[in-house]
């Protein structure tokens, strides 16, 4: 290419080999530069009256000077002095809903009829963006900061009862001095669930950073301005409880924690792909499929640095970490609800009802639940204690706390011959002969049932012992009924030696009929 500018080594080259006298022409073809260009070069030689031995007593500065002209000062040009005017409020309303570079080029042609058109608007434009752009390079201290983040896409399992699709938000938190990175998918994006994910996540951590970095996050952040904010209630609590200092970013700044936003993106390549085509019933499978990836995704090494994030992690930055409490923070909620007629009481929050002792019915009671336990009470009297179940209007009943007539009728759902006869071989062999002979005794073992609640009631008046006292005499006969064995109880025949009484044979009497009687 002509008229290219060349390196000053070249130029003090040219002047060496000009005073020795070579052509212009092997000037050329050895310092492989074209003639056009050597032609401009050695103009500007000539016109400093200077000899080439002179020439080669410059300085770099002197040379400079000389051969390389100075910037070329454009010609003023008021376009780009009334755009750049401008450029900032472009910038902004780039960013609203529906604004294109060409309707503010509309919008600049309006006000600026002389100036520039649409490509040279755009380059203009273009240029100023990626100035504004400009990224930072951020150094982060060991220790320093957990920065906290909601995955933009979110995960899914299947109800197994009912076949639905449910959604999954998935909490992403990095530690940005070593990128090591936890990942956990959630039932609910509610304050009660991220707070017992966090505490798992410092748990996985295996201790506490000095400072904890989310976006705007409400459950996070009550109030936040550019410069102030103001943290929930409940944040502060585990802030406290885990003595770390929160901090969040400015609204609309995800650059402010980019760690953990490129984590978020990473998931996605390390975790959402490989599981895309995999089936989970409960969000505790799809979170056991999770942390397996993710140990995987730790481990595995750095791109462009040494090491893994797991190595970094457990060499620099574990041993800097502020130790657990004791216990993981606990979230307690309370509300107040009424024991309705059916013996239980609802909590309003996931619409499930849980039991109480019935005679409780109609007093109001207050329940203090968690994450995973329900407790109820009336005034300092803790009455009820449930595992916390999360299904809509479902039933959470214990036996002892319905009536006598609610457990009897429960009882009959349970019945079949194997039930009967589990009881009777809590008495002993008679009593389980004698269940199994009146089982036996109609075609449709069903008819059969009352007799063996008859039997059972029977036990429980008069005790095991008599009852298989009772049994054992009742299986001298040919057929064993209910009646049989209450006569025997009754008339405590039970207490009585076989020798006694034999009640399968007739005594003799006078009213006892002969063969004469029927000539």
């Amino acid at each position: 290419m002509t008229n290219k500018s060349i390196s000053m080594t070249q130029v003090r080259r040219i002047i060496q080999l000009k005073a020795e006298g070579l052509s212009k022409l092997k000037i050329s073809g050895s310092l492989h530069i074209h003639r056009a260009t050597l032609d401009n070069y050695l103009s500007k030689f000539e016109t400093s009256g200077k000899s080439y031995p002179e020439l080669m007593q410059y300085s770099d500065e002197q040379l400079i000077a000389l051969v390389y002209n100075g910037p070329v000062t454009p010609k003023a040009d008021r376009r780009i002095d009334d755009l750049k005017k401008h450029l900032d409020y472009f910038r902004e309303e780039l960013s609203r809903p529906g604004v294109t570079r060409k309707t503010l080029w509309e919008e600049y042609q309006g006000a600026y009829p002389e100036g520039y058109r649409y490509a040279q608007f755009c380059e203009h434009f273009t240029r100023y963006i990626k100035c504004t752009r400009a990224t930072m390079h951020l150094f982060h201290r060991a220790g320093e900061y957990l920065q906290v983040d909601f995955a933009g896409k979110q995960l899914h399992y299947i109800d197994v009862q009912t076949g639905e699709i449910i959604t999954c938000p998935v909490l992403v938190c990095t530690l940005p001095f070593s990128s090591y990175t936890y990942v956990e998918a959630l039932s609910s994006a509610r304050q009660e669930y991220l707070f017992c994910a966090l505490n798992r996540c410092l748990e996985y951590f295996g201790g506490v950073p000095r400072n904890v970095l989310s976006d705007n996050m409400k459950q996070f952040v009550g109030k936040n301005q550019r410069y102030e904010y103001k943290f929930q209630e409940l944040a502060d609590q585990w802030a406290v409880h885990y003595n770390t200092n929160l901090e969040a970013t400015r609204p609309r700044k995800p650059k402010d924690k980019p760690t953990v936003e490129n984590n978020v993106y990473l998931s996605y390549l390390r975790i959402y792909a490989k599981i895309r085509n995999e089936e989970f019933h409960s969000v505790f499978e799809l979170n056991i499929r999770i942390r397996e990836l993710l140990g995987a995704y730790n481990q595995a090494s750095f791109q462009k640095l040494p090491g893994s994030r797991q190595e970094r992690f457990l060499q620099d930055e574990r041993p800097l970490l502020r130790p657990l409490p004791q216990e993981p923070f606990t979230i307690k909620h309370t509300t107040a609800a009424k024991v309705q007629m059916n013996y239980h009481v609802i909590l309003g929050e996931d619409k499930h009802l849980y039991s109480v002792p019935h005679q409780y019915i109609g007093q109001t009671t207050k329940i203090i639940y968690d994450e995973h336990n329900v407790e109820i009470y009336i005034g300092f009297q803790r009455i009820a204690i449930h595992k916390r179940d999360y299904r809509k209007y479902g039933y959470t009943t214990l036996a002892e706390h319905m009536p006598a007539s609610h457990l009897k009728y429960n009882e009959t759902l349970g019945w079949d011959a194997d039930y009967f006869v589990s009881l009777a071989s809590k008495i002993g062999e008679s009593a389980v002969e004698v269940f199994k002979k009146i089982l036996a005794s109609k075609d449709f073992i069903e008819q059969t049932y009352n007799a063996c609640i008859g039997l059972k009631r029977l036990s429980e008046i008069y005790g095991v012992t008599r009852f298989e006292a009772a049994c054992r005499r009742a299986l001298n006969g040919s057929r064993v009924t209910y009646g049989m064995i209450k006569n025997i109880l009754e008339n405590n025949m039970d207490k009585q030696s076989d020798n006694q009484i034999n009640l399968f044979s007739i005594p003799d009497h006078e009213n006892i009929r002969g063969s004469q009687n029927y000539n």
